[in-house]
C-alpha cells in the first residue's frame, strides 16, 4: 500500500533542536571564524534535507492512483491546521509550505557563509546567529503544515491493503441483511477489517480465488447502508473512490425484512447505487431465502444455510470477466 511506509513528519521544534543542538557540536571542534561557518553548514544541512525530505516522501498524486487519491480526499482534514484546503489539495499546498522552508534555510544559510568569507570571528558568530534566527523563523512559519502532514500521515498509513490493480467486488445493502456475515464467509475477512476514519463500523477487506485471479471483496458498513443524502460529505468522497475501486457490485436485499427495513426502501438504496456504480455492473441479491424470496432479484441465497452462496461468488467472477495477465513470451 503506498502510504504505509511513510515515515513520521518531525515538528518544527524538533527539527531547530536537532540542527542546532548538531551545530553547536559541530563547532567545537574548530576555532575562531571557521567555528561559525561549520555550526552554520551544519545548521543548514539538517534543516534544509530534513524539510525536503519530508516533501520527498509523499507519492505524486499526479500519479497515485485515483482510489487512493479519492480516499486521501475524504480522509485529510485540514480545519485543525489554518489551512484554506482541504483533502488532497491541504496536503499539496502544505507540501509546497515545506518546500519553500527547505529552500529558504538553505538560502539564508548560504548568504550567512558568503558573508563570514569576509568576517572576522566576532562579525562571524554575528551573521551565524542572525542566520539561526532567520533559519528557525522560517521553521516555526511552516509548523502546522508539518502537523497536518503527520496527521495525514498516521492516517493513511493505517489503511487496509486494497490493491486497485485486482479485481474487486464492492458489497452494499442496509444494515442486517447479512453482507459481513456474506464476506466473512467466504473469505478470510475476520482478520481483515479496519476502522477507516468515514465509517462507523470498519471497512472490511477479504480475498479469495477463482482460476488463480485473487479477488478482493469489500464490506463497506457506514457508507454503502443508507441513501446518499444521508451521507456526510467525507462519507460521499469515500463512495467516489470506491467507484474508481469496484469492477463490480453485490447489492444485498432481505425481502423478510427482518433487518428492520421495507423492502421498497432496500430496493430504493439498489437503484441509487446502480445510478451511482454506473460503470460496474450491479447484482441483486435477495439473501435469507430461507425465510422469503418476495423480491426480484437476479440471485437467491441464504447466508445462513449456505445455499446458492457459491452461485453468487461465481456471478460475480463472471461479471467482472476478469483476464489474467499471461507472462511475456520470449
Amino acid at each position: 500500500m503506498i502510504f504505509e511506509d511513510l515515515p513520521t513528519t518531525p515538528t518544527s521544534e524538533e527539527l531547530i533542536d536537532k540542527a542546532f543542538s548538531r551545530a553547536a557540536r559541530s563547532g567545537r571542534s574548530k576555532q575562531g571564524r571557521e567555528a561559525q561557518e561549520s555550526m552554520t553548514q551544519t545548521a543548514t544541512n539538517i534543516l534544509s534535507d530534513n524539510l525536503q525530505n519530508v516533501v520527498t516522501s509523499w507519492p505524486d498524486f499526479d500519479d497515485v492512483d485515483p482510489f487512493y487519491r479519492e480516499l486521501a480526499d475524504a480522509i485529510v482534514d485540514a480545519s485543525d491546521y489554518g489551512v484554506d484546503a482541504g483533502g488532497v489539495d491541504a496536503l499539496r499546498q502544505s507540501l509546497s509550505e515545506v518546500t519553500w522552508a527547505s529552500r529558504q534555510t538553505r538560502q539564508i544559510g548560504e548568504d550567512a557563509m558568503g558573508k563570514m568569507r569576509k568576517a572576522d570571528e566576532d562579525l562571524a558568530r554575528k551573521h551565524r546567529k542572525q542566520a539561526f534566527a532567520r533559519m528557525a523563523d522560517v521553521v516555526e512559519d511552516v509548523s502546522e503544515n508539518l502537523l497536518l502532514i503527520n496527521e495525514a500521515r498516521n492516517d493513511l498509513r493505517d489503511l487496509p491493503e486494497i490493491n486497485p490493480d485486482e479485481p474487486a467486488i464492492v458489497v452494499a445493502g442496509y444494515p442486517n441483511v447479512g453482507k459481513s456475515s456474506f464476506v466473512n464467509g467466504i473469505t478470510r475477512a475476520r482478520n481483515e477489517t479496519a476502522e477507516y476514519p468515514f465509517t462507523t463500523k470498519g471497512i472490511g477487506v477479504g480475498h479469495f480465488e477463482r482460476d488463480r485471479v485473487r479477488y478482493q471483496i469489500v464490506d463497506t458498513p457506514g457508507l454503502l447502508d443508507r441513501p446518499p443524502e444521508e451521507r456526510n460529505e467525507i462519507e460521499s468522497q469515500a463512495v467516489s473512490a470506491l467507484e474508481h475501486l469496484a469492477d463490480c457490485v453485490l447489492v444485498l436485499l432481505d425481502a423478510s425484512m427482518n433487518c428492520g427495513y421495507p423492502i421498497d426502501v432496500q430496493l430504493e438504496l439498489r437503484d441509487a447505487i446502480a445510478e451511482q456504480f454506473g460503470d460496474a455492473p450491479v447484482i441483486t441479491v435477495c439473501n435469507k431465502s430461507d425465510l422469503s424470496t418476495d423480491v426480484e432479484a437476479d440471485h437467491y441465497m441464504s447466508v445462513e444455510t449456505g445455499e446458492n452462496v457459491e452461485s453468487v461468488v461465481d456471478a460475480a467472477v463472471e461479471a467482472i470477466d476478469w483476464e489474467q495477465e499471461l507472462p511475456f513470451e520470449r
